[in-house]
């Protein structure tokens, strides 16, 4: 997997004096789809893609380049909403292999790190020496520091920290004939030394010291860039080429080049290396006032107040978001501070040793707000609920994207910003500027700093959206200007607003721009047709204006997202899915273990969108994203739902792939493997008439082995056994001697895995649950249809869904639940049957759902109510991990589990920050996903267990998960029902 290249080095030196090299099979050619999409609006193909392992293969791509005249265009993550990563020419993806923290001067403050290092994942590493690296994009889960340096990211604790370019002490970069040069601080006299050709070594590199020299040591053109750059009371600030940045400035005299490189977007050199300072972390306690106001305006004007108190950080949130995070699955739990319904959501952070400095910062702001009546609630959080009032000023880019139909936010005048004393006005400008025009635009993030994402709703799949989106940019160019601001704050100019740098700084420094890039890059190798001779800002657009609409008939109902075509587009690219394990959750188990972009997400649900958009008739079909390219980008998807949570947009890409998979088998043979894995319960069923026969196949090795290889199973996978009996025949027996007058009836979901293989666990949860007070019936009902699921034979899960829909409408309620033990088998009741069943089922199905619990649900909600007690539990002093099922984390949560284990008083319960276990079903079972699945095991999973001493209890609820525990670490995983049953006083 390491060595996949969609550009190969091993042949590109033989290629140097022929044609361009690259792999075209079905992999490389999506992959040049995948990586023609940036955010929401820009897409060009490009001619291939390279994932270069070092610099050795960088050097070799631009000796190629240059012979070739080929454009390199640069890609880490996270980072870029202005098309800076689209073009023609070869994709180079750091992220992969450039990813490395070389060298932690403490002491200094600094650190060395490669382009592709995560800005969350390298602060974690620099926790415990108490510093971080400052600057703070809302992606900085997965922003990584050479786009950081690329676009000179600020990020929402700029006021305080500043922007990327305040922070870059020296860099290593590739120039465009190849050498790897070091750029650092300098005096004028040393610059001069470098100019005179004194201790360079290439010939670009001196040509480069003598260009600049010529420029910043000209009079003439240090006056225009000191007239035309916005005033220096503007701190975001990156159209352009940063000459300003150059210039000396009081007694100041030296020079650093790498203050231009950064927010070159990678238009002048490739950056391998990174020297970049580190500030001290923040004080034991930091604090958000979020000050409620009833208008936009109000909160601006809040603003200014706020930054006349020495915040921290002052950013804002509209009504638009906040109305997003009402029924969003993740985001609507962090609502809990909101009172009343706001326009705008003012989030001031304040510093201190202690709660009380800060309340003391906090309650002067306060004060001040209300004399000036700005304001009606003004709640103080601190810890995990100000990071939840956070999250939900970072999810803002992927929240808006929620919106229905084909007019949506655009990514277009989001990166302007003006001095903060001039942002209201600005903004009071700009809305009455969108509102002329009939457009509604949503306003959020960086108040502090005078810069608010403003993004209007615009189609962009009309000819008429289209013209308006040019018209837009140039009109608010226009007031920028005005107030002497910058149009590109942080975002940068890429596609979108490299054509109107002329006219924000004037022909002369446009031409010292064009000078700049012709010094570093003449033959154009770097990221050509960004900064300068962009093309035009609305040509290279995502969408064919004027074009119809597939209608597409699916078997699952996506009316609520409008259409299955529609769910693939609610992606924003905002790149949630390319966090690392470091970072946590769930989304995306795949690319955490591959750090490919093919396995993100984003990839998938851009693929699709490819796919349903099109219309392969007028489409060469060399170039047409075709079905086995879709069908390979979703292969790695393990259907673990983390991101139909976990993404800001819900984009549900586990059950796209379902009914992907669905119309795929209906004009393709389905493999056999796919059918015996959909066919599971029939199968358990027969092997259950002689389960001894089938044990002796899997209790034996070699028999095991043979076996796993004729159905496409890896031979190192065990597998389950089968129980001497049934759960249902078991339970027959048991009801026949059980005492039930005077009990609580609840009705217990006999999945298919607890029937046949783990009937251990069902009896357990039936004995315990009749130890605690309850009557259980296992009602007739058909199979969960979770294995069709997961295979993609949808209307079989269909046919399934309605059946038990139909057995079981009239039995389950709120007073009488139905209570599961496997958490992929109980959860497709919430989940997918009300997606799956006809209009006529579909409120009988919902009402099952919402009564539909796991077995850690149940025995929450009976303790909360005071009807289950501790003191029927053990007091012996045991420590519980638990590892939660990816669906449990996506449609429940692991607070009941956590509260369930914790019902033994002195059992201390701790939650495993794993994501995915790998197993997911029998992907991990299949040959060619073994190695991902234990790949994805060893991110956290793996070694946490193995550090865990043997009496340690680890519980995992779901079967799939307890059988990778199994045979990743060779620990035994308890469902937490057998705990609790272990854990009762006898």
């Amino acid at each position: 997997m390491d060595r996949i290249l969609y550009f190969n080095f091993s042949k590109l030196s033989e290629q140097l004096s022929g044609d361009l090299f690259y792999d075209d099979s079905v992999t490389h050619r999506a992959q040049r789809h995948l990586y023609a999409t940036d955010a929401s609006v820009y897409q060009e193909l490009p001619t291939a893609v390279a994932i270069p392992r070092n610099t050795d293969d960088l050097k070799l791509l631009v000796s190629f380049a240059a012979k070739h005249k080929i454009s390199l265009i640069p890609r880490t993550a996270g980072t870029s909403l202005a098309g800076q990563v689209v073009g023609s020419g070869i994709v180079v993806d750091l992220s992969k292999h450039f990813n490395q923290v070389l060298e932690i001067n403490a002491k200094e403050k600094w650190v060395r790190v490669q382009p592709g290092v995560i800005r969350d994942d390298l602060n974690k590493i620099l926790a415990p020496y108490k510093l971080l690296f400052g600057p703070e994009t809302s992606t900085a889960s997965r922003a990584m520091i050479g786009g950081m340096i690329g676009n000179n990211s600020c990020g929402l604790h700029s006021i305080t920290w500043g922007a990327t370019r305040d922070h870059v002490l020296e860099l290593k970069a590739v120039l465009s004939d190849g050498e790897e040069v070091h750029f650092r601080n300098m005096s004028r006299a040393e610059f001069e030394t470098k100019v005179a050709g004194k201790d360079i070594t290439s010939a670009r590199e001196r040509a480069i010291y003598a260009g600049m020299w010529g420029i910043i040591s000209n009079p003439v053109d240090e006056e225009l860039i000191r007239k035309q750059f916005p005033k220096k009371t503007v701190t975001r600030r990156n159209s352009g080429y940063a000459l300003d940045s150059l210039l000396p400035e009081g007694t100041r005299d030296d020079i650093n080049l790498c203050k231009l490189i950064t927010g070159s977007e990678g238009t002048l050199c490739f950056v391998t290396e990174a020297k970049i300072n580190l500030v001290d972390v923040p004080p034991a306690t930091v604090g958000v006032v979020c000050v409620h106001t009833a208008t936009l305006a109000e909160s601006l004007y809040a603003n200014r107040i706020a930054m006349r108190h020495e915040c921290k950080a002052s950013e804002l949130v509209d009504k638009y978001i906040m109305d997003f995070t009402k029924d969003h699955r993740e985001y609507s739990k962090n609502r809990f501070f909101i009172s009343g319904d706001p326009e705008a959501l003012l989030i001031v952070e304040f510093w201190g040793e202690t709660q009380d400095e800060v309340l003391e910062k906090a309650n002067a702001l306060i004060a001040e707000l209300k004399a000036q009546n700005l304001g009606y609630a003004y709640p103080v959080l601190f810890g995990d609920e100000a990071n939840k009032a956070w999250d939900i000023r970072k999810a803002g880019l992927g929240l808006i994207r929620n919106l229905p139909g084909d007019t949506q936010p655009v990514n277009l005048i989001e990166d302007c910003a003006v001095d903060v004393d001039d942002l209201p006005e600005y903004i009071a400008e700009l809305d009455q500027l969108l509102k002329s025009k009939k457009l509604h635009a949503s306003y959020y993030a960086h108040a502090g700093a005078g810069e608010l994402h403003v993004e209007p709703m615009i189609n962009l799949k009309t000819s008429e959206g289209k013209a308006m989106f040019r018209e837009v940019l140039a009109d608010t160019a226009k007031l920028v200007k005005k107030y002497n601001g910058s149009l590109s704050g942080e975002h940068g100019d890429g596609r979108l607003r490299g054509e109107f740098i002329p006219f924000m700084m004037g022909p002369e420094v446009y031409q010292l721009f064009r000078q700049v890039k012709k010094i570093w890059d003449p033959e154009g190798i770097f990221n050509r047709g960004k900064i300068v001779d962009t093309p035009p800002m609305n040509e290279f657009l995502r969408y064919e204006q004027d074009k119809p609409q597939p209608s597409l008939k699916t078997v699952f109902d996506f009316s609520k997202q409008e259409s299955l075509l529609r769910l693939a587009e609610k992606c924003s690219g905002s790149g949630d899915c390319r966090k690392s394990e470091m970072t946590g959750g769930t989304m995306c188990p795949s690319f955490m273990a591959t750090r490919l972009e093919k396995d993100t997400t984003r990839a998938r649900a851009n693929m699709l969108r490819k796919y349903y958009t099109g219309a392969p008739e007028n489409i060469p079909a060399a170039e047409w994203v075709n079905a086995d390219m879709v069908k390979e980008v979703l292969d790695l998807c393990l259907s673990c739902k983390g991101c139909k949570a976990e993404c800001p947009s819900s984009v549900d890409v586990a059950k796209m792939k379902a009914e992907f998979t669905q119309q795929y088998y209906e004009h393709h043979q389905p493999p056999l493997r796919a059918r015996l894995i959909a066919n599971f319960t029939k199968e358990m069923k027969l092997a259950s008439l002689a389960p001894w026969a089938y044990n002796l196949v899997f209790k034996t090795d070699s028999l095991r082995r043979l076996a796993n290889k004729m159905v496409g199973f890896h031979p190192d996978r065990t597998m389950p056994l089968l129980h001497s009996t049934t759960l249902k025949n078991w339970w027959e027996k048991q009801r026949r001697q059980a005492e039930t007058r005077g009990k609580s009836k609840v009705y217990l979901f006999c999945d298919e895995f607890t029937n046949y293989n783990d009937v251990e666990i069902g009896q357990k949860v039936i004995l315990l649950l009749e130890k605690l007070g309850y009557e259980v019936i296992i009602p007739q009902h058909s199979e969960s249809g979770r294995s069709y699921l997961s295979k993609g034979f949808v209307k079989e899960a269909q046919n399934l869904a309605v059946a038990n829909v139909e057995a079981l409408r009239d039995l389950i309620s709120e007073g009488s639940p139905l209570i599961g033990i496997e958490p992929s088998a109980i959860l497709s009741f919430r989940d997918e049957y009300p997606e799956l069943v006809p209009d006529t089922l579909k409120d009988a199905a919902r009402k099952i759902g919402e009564n539909a619990l796991l077995f850690e649900e149940f025995i929450a909600r009976e303790y909360d109510a005071k009807r289950i007690s501790s003191d029927l539990f053990t007091s012996e002093e045991r420590l519980v991990k638990i590892h939660g099922h990816c669906h449990q984390k996506a449609l429940s949560s692991l607070v009941a589990s956590k509260k369930t284990l914790s019902l033994p008083a002195n059992y201390k319960v701790q939650l495993i920050p794993s994501g995915c276990c790998g197993m997911a079903g029998s992907f991990g079972y299949e040959q060619e996903h073994y190695e991902l699945s234990m790949k994805i095991g060893e991110l956290v999973l793996f070694p946490t267990v193995r550090q865990q001493p043997e009496d340690v209890l680890i519980a995992a609820a779901g079967t799939s998960c307890r059988h990778q525990i199994k045979d990743g670490t060779g620990r035994k995983a308890q469902h937490p029902a057998e705990i609790l049953w272990d854990a009762l006083k006898k």
